[in-house]
């Protein structure tokens, strides 16, 4: 029996997708170690509308340790000193790269990407690019082992922070852990909740330069059709050349923009929608894709970094520099029943592929190789 200690403070609303990945990872370790126990930490101060931490401490072998200090505070070095919260514990597993640097156990680190290095206008500015890949260097060399999420991000995080393979395991994420399908009547009880038209294609996610939502709504401006995109998910109101796209060229009633999808409200929207577009011109991973296929969504998605290794065959691909090309996917894929379906077909079986479990599996490996180092 061994006790690991999982840094869950990204459990809150802030963070979407790691916070997504912390918590699914959580459930499945407990659920694939019975045997050991985990100790994970959150935030209470934090705002958490989306995760079920009761669900979490429910596992006879969680406990849910608070820890109220937000990442990259002074106060997170502290926990470092904390012998309380580091009692007993083999190895401590931080899912993003702000942790505790004197941590006096081995420690795994997830980095589930560098998108900032490799598409510099996803942080704007120079000096914060270099506090970003300073602070990924400290972090890799701290860690003990770096699990990350693609064979596209493993090959970013060789080539920008010069790591070695051998401190690099690929474990991919996974998509939802539902019991069953989003019934028709939840689909439809969302769809009129969000006051959606009946037929839609849906965008999901934040609205950073990277996710390339201005060249999505000045494609869809070429598209004929009676559907409507949806573009749901965080906003950064820093970032707002879609909707000033959207606003000078009238398409308010075409293109429908749906912030902060409550989470049991995700995969519904998804599940009604006629397809899903993602136009991002960097992921790590590319998570809303796979949840999208798992759900029978048809996909039509960008060609670039991870995204074409997530979906296989079971998406249409297209270049996301290409406002031409992003336009003539779209419209394909609604015009064409037949390709939806092939798509759909397609994409249950990919989706397949992966699961928390396997996730679960995976990582336990890391850190009983790293244990024995």
């Amino acid at each position: 029996m061994s006790n690991f200690v999982l840094d869950g403070r990204t459990m809150q609303d802030h963070f979407w997708g790691i916070g997504r990945y912390a918590y699914n990872l959580a459930l499945a370790l407990a659920q694939q170690a019975p045997q050991d126990n985990f100790r994970v930490l959150y935030n209470p101060n934090a705002k958490n509308t989306r995760f079920d931490l009761a669900r979490l401490g429910a596992q006879p072998n969680i406990h849910l340790q608070p820890f109220p200090a937000n990442a990259f505070s002074a106060r997170e070095q502290t926990l470092a000193f904390d012998r309380m919260l580091l009692r007993d514990a083999a190895l401590y597993h931080s899912p993003y790269y702000a942790l505790p640097y004197a941590l006096p156990l081995p420690t795994v680190v997830t980095l589930h990407d560098v998108t900032p290095l490799v598409v510099p206008e996803a942080m704007p500015g120079a000096a914060k690019r270099f506090v970003y890949r300073a602070l990924h260097q400290l972090v890799a060399r701290r860690a003990a082992h770096i699990i990350t999420v693609s064979n596209a991000a493993r090959a970013d995080l060789m080539t920008h922070l010069r790591l070695p393979s051998s401190k690099l395991t690929v474990v991919p994420s996974a998509a939802f852990s539902l019991s069953a399908p989003p019934s028709l009547q939840t689909i439809e009880r969302v769809r009129a909740s969000l006051n959606l038209p009946p037929n839609y294609i849906v965008y999901l996610g934040i609205n950073k330069p990277h996710k390339n939502l201005a060249r999505l709504v000045e494609a869809f401006a070429r598209v004929k059709t009676d559907a409507a995109l949806v573009i749901a998910g965080h906003w950064d109101a820093r970032y707002p050349q879609a909707l000033d796209f959207v606003r000078e060229h009238g398409m308010q009633e075409r293109v429908l923009f749906r912030h902060d999808i409550a989470e049991p409200d995700v995969a519904p929207l998804l599940s009604g929608a006629t397809a899903f577009v993602f136009p991002s011109l960097h992921e790590g991973f590319g998570l809303p894709p796979l949840e999208a296929i798992a759900l029978g969504t048809p996909v039509v998605c960008a060609n670039v970094s991870a995204i074409p290794e997530v979906v296989g065959d079971a998406a249409l691909l297209f270049d996301p520099f290409d406002v031409a090309a992003i336009a003539e996917a779209v419209s394909r894929v609604l015009q064409d029943t037949d390709l939806r379906a092939a798509l759909r077909k397609r994409g249950l079986a990919q989706a397949a592929k992966f699961s928390w479990g396997r996730t679960a599996q995976a990582t336990l490996q890391v850190y009983r190789a790293t244990l024995t180092q």
